[in-house]
């Protein structure tokens, strides 16, 4: 178990349903009931905001005052209990930390206690949980901070035919989904990764943002530019939604 995975140990209790439905608080709830085992903490880098894009063009907290555009969820979604930060498990690839801001647009507020699920495939094109693959790798649920952030240590994606590199998120607050969208890469700065380590047997991405089907249907409000090189990314992103 990652050291920031919630630990089990009621098992009547859905972590990540507690999290969706009742927020942050929530989530301290179903902790407080849970054995004391796996208290270790995460080792991965954090991604502050602003190291990428969001909305706004910086990724910044509550500068995305304007709504982000939805997109399709995909056939890959799967509603399981993984609320941690750490999603690799066993998958090669270059380290990103991946922080994700949500914003009220009704103000630009941060919304703390959010859900957000983050899912995407692996170095080879390859999604966990699915067409047989077993596994849960490269998905998971963080809760927001104060701030409205949420913070995932992943790899950088790879890619499959047809798709430019992307990542799913969803976003829940107040028990409603109030996003579904995907997150896209600025393609001059990660073009190095796909030539390195386990994405260089399949090289470059074969379909470019800009002749992807789902990113010109607003795609181009969640593109991150990451920093950093082969050893590591980091990018952020900031979404702006509409609780009811």
């Amino acid at each position: 178990m990652h050291g920031d995975q919630i630990p089990a140990g009621a098992p009547t209790v859905d972590r990540r349903r507690a999290l969706v439905l009742l927020g942050g608080a929530g989530l301290v709830a179903v902790a407080a009931g849970c054995s004391s085992g796996g208290s270790g903490t995460a080792a991965a880098p954090s991604a502050a905001p602003g190291t990428g894009t969001g909305p706004d063009g910086d990724g910044a907290a509550g500068a995305a005052c304007t709504l982000t555009p939805e997109q399709t969820e995909g056939p890959y979604y799967l509603d399981d209990d993984l609320v941690r930060r750490d999603l690799t498990e066993d998958r090669d690839g270059v380290p990103l930390a991946l922080a994700v801001t949500v914003v009220d647009v009704d103000g630009c507020r941060p919304i703390e206690g959010a859900a957000v699920d983050v899912w995407h495939c692996d170095a080879a094109g390859v999604y966990s949980g699915v067409d047989g693959v077993a596994g849960t790798f490269l998905r998971g649920t963080q809760p927001t901070d104060a701030s409205g952030l949420a913070e995932f240590t992943t790899i950088q994606p790879g890619w499959y035919p047809g798709r430019a590199v992307h990542i799913h998120v969803k976003v829940h607050a107040g028990g409603d989904a109030v996003h579904t969208g995907q997150l896209y890469f600025d393609e001059a700065a990660v073009a190095a990764v796909y030539e390195q380590g386990p994405y260089a047997d399949r090289g470059r991405p074969d379909t470019p943002n800009a002749r992807d089907a789902i990113f010109s249907q607003g795609g181009s409000a969640t593109v991150m530019t990451p920093t950093g090189d082969g050893s590591g990314l980091r990018a952020a992103v900031t979404l702006g939604v509409a609780p009811s």
